[in-house]
């Protein structure tokens, strides 16, 4: 086997993903193994992490496997080396924009409920200090 690639097992280590989550991104396209070995075994590539990685970042922000697959579509596209059309390529330019704006949203909703988490812990542990001794 070539260096190149690599077994289901070190993905999931590298991706900190379950064998059973990369087999579920397989199963609905949204990863294909690039290759397989002679023993049948899902070979995989950098690039083929590099995507598991953009899926695993995107999942705690909310988006849906069809955005998932649509960002990785146009991504997909655009890294292509294909000359693309002004018009295809501003419109694909145009849908990652939205996935940005969109993270960014996000993010921002999740600043503000871990400031308020913050602020919960801060006040049981105010609330524990003051608790006095028997």
């Amino acid at each position: 086997m070539s260096s190149e690639h690599m077994q289901i097992g070190e993905v999931a280590a590298r991706t900190e993903l379950s064998l059973r989550t990369i087999r579920h991104y397989e199963e609905t396209g949204l990863v294909i193994p690039s290759a397989r070995s002679q023993g049948g075994f899902r070979l995989y590539t950098e690039s083929d992490v590099a995507r598991l990685m953009v899926i695993r970042r995107m999942k705690p922000l909310g988006f849906t496997l069809d955005q998932m697959r649509d960002l990785l579509e146009a991504t997909d596209r655009l890294d292509s080396g294909e000359k693309l059309a002004a018009d295809e390529r501003e419109a694909l330019l145009e849908r990652v924009r939205g996935y940005e704006q969109d993270a960014a949203e996000q993010v921002e909703k999740l600043r503000t409920q871990l400031a308020r988490a913050e602020e919960f812990a801060a006040t049981l542990r105010a609330r524990l200090t003051r608790v006095p001794a028997l």
